[in-house]
């Protein structure tokens, strides 16, 4: 088939890869518009803009998929389908209609379970054992198109979003390379999603990765993995911002109270709603990231210090 790549982070080139690999025809590629980036704020092109390039075929980088000029020039591209990872944008009807067999997601999960922006993020926070990733076509309604085929992926204990992702990155990308192989032949035909079990994944915001020490313990864990890398989990540290990297949750140690740390030779602990857990790497305000003994080997901690006051 004649295909169109969609999409615009690092997340979306293993499938990009896969698919410019696959015996199909890559005729384009679209993606966001170039963005400012750095101390500079100069203008970059996308990974997958720069993939584009580097695989020389046409790229489209539309202020919106709804723009006139672009749908004619994806109309003379002649797309039998335009394969959809992370790209960023609604999409009108109208674009909707010019590939013969529609523009197809790779979503990460096990549809319907987390429709929308951050699947990954929100499966891990809420304790699920098992997640994926979906190929469906792209209808009007978030995420509720009917689904072509599926694979699963066990979320590990000390998975990050991070980590989860990158496998399901890779494994979704030849889950979408044999979609488009059973679209093209005919051997696959998509089912509509059951109307139970639907749960939404809207965006996370820095102000909900903020940690509340009041919580238990294996919450706060999956919390703070599932906003890692993004948008990272925090707390205060003398009124400023103190980021957190993934925590170890420390069974058997005495109490401490919600939020109050505890500073050893070679460890930081902090008192939550249940079991303390200790600090991996931190990020105190105007300083590097690193192990939060040697932060504390740099700073004072008073007795009864605690996080988030």
């Amino acid at each position: 088939m004649r295909l169109v790549f969609v999409g615009t982070p690092e997340v979306a080139l293993p499938a990009l890869d896969a698919l410019a690999a696959s015996g199909h025809e890559l005729v384009g590629v679209v993606t966001r518009p170039d963005a400012p980036a750095g101390r500079g704020r100069k203008l970059v092109a996308s990974p997958v803009g720069l993939r584009g390039e580097e695989l020389g075929v046409p790229v489209l980088k539309p202020g919106h998929p709804r723009d006139p000029e672009f749908q004619a020039t994806l109309r003379d591209l002649r797309p039998d389908a335009c394969p959809v990872v992370a790209y960023g944008a609604l999409l009108p009807q109208s674009a909707l209609d010019i590939p013969e067999h529609g523009w197809i997601n790779l979503h990460f999960s096990i549809l319907p379970a987390w429709r929308g922006a951050a699947p990954v993020q929100h499966s891990i926070w809420a304790g699920d054992e098992l997640t994926g990733a979906s190929t469906f076509r792209i209808v009007k309604e978030l995420d509720a198109g009917p689904v072509f085929g599926v694979m699963t992926e066990r979320i590990r204990p000390t998975d990050t979003a991070g980590d989860l992702l990158d496998r399901l990155a890779h494994g979704g990308a030849e889950l979408l390379v044999q979609t488009m192989h059973g679209i093209a032949d005919g051997s696959l035909a998509a089912r509509d999603q059951s109307g139970e079990g639907v749960s939404f994944a809207p965006k996370i915001l820095v102000d909900h990765a903020r940690i509340d020490w009041q919580e238990p313990a294996a919450g706060l864990d999956r919390q703070i993995r599932a906003c890692t890398p993004g948008p990272g989990a925090w707390s205060t540290w003398e009124g400023e911002r103190f980021k957190l990297g993934p925590v170890s949750i420390v069974r058997g140690r005495e109490r401490l109270e919600p939020g109050v740390l505890e500073v050893t030779k070679n460890a930081v602990f902090v008192g939550t709603g249940t079991d303390p857990v200790e600090l991996g790497a931190v990020k105190a305000h105007g300083r590097k990231q690193m192990p939060a003994a040697d932060w504390a080997r740099g700073t004072t901690v008073p007795a009864g210090a605690r996080l988030g006051d």
